[in-house]
């Protein structure tokens, strides 16, 4: 596999450990008093608050930043883009995916929002340079 295929993979695997993590630390809470309800996930998600709550969020963006990406991703090696370029543009999208959960849990909006500008941006580079 090259190191575009395994940032798609991250990619698709950072939003379900982003969440694993909200799930984990409430593991040991019953569900009666709030910990994971598997029976009604959707409903318990949209209950949580703190660090626990933007981990529901940055999962959310995290899925809704995936179709730019791989598509990018398609676009540029169909259209025969340089292997390197397409890599550095892929490493450079999970870094920028790994810094903007780490501030979305550590509740850091405006840095935020200027690393998912960032990871925007390469997707968008991907795309336009196939």
């Amino acid at each position: 596999m090259t190191i575009t295929q395994w940032c798609v993979l991250a990619a698709c695997l950072l939003p379900i450990l982003t969440m694993g993590a909200a799930k984990a630390s409430l593991s040991r809470i019953s569900r009666r008093d709030g910990g994971y309800d598997n029976a009604n996930p959707r409903e318990w998600e949209a209950k949580l608050s703190g660090w626990q709550g933007r981990a529901y969020s940055a999962q959310n963006n995290g899925f809704e930043a995936l179709p730019l990406f791989i598509v990018g991703v398609l676009f540029a090696q169909m259209g025969g883009a340089d292997q390197s370029s397409i890599d550095s543009l892929a490493l450079a999208f999970i870094g920028a995916r790994l810094a903007y959960t780490w501030a979305y849990l550590g509740n850091h909006a405006s840095l935020r929002s200027l690393i998912w500008a960032v990871g925007l941006g390469a997707s968008i580079a991907l795309l336009v340079s196939g």
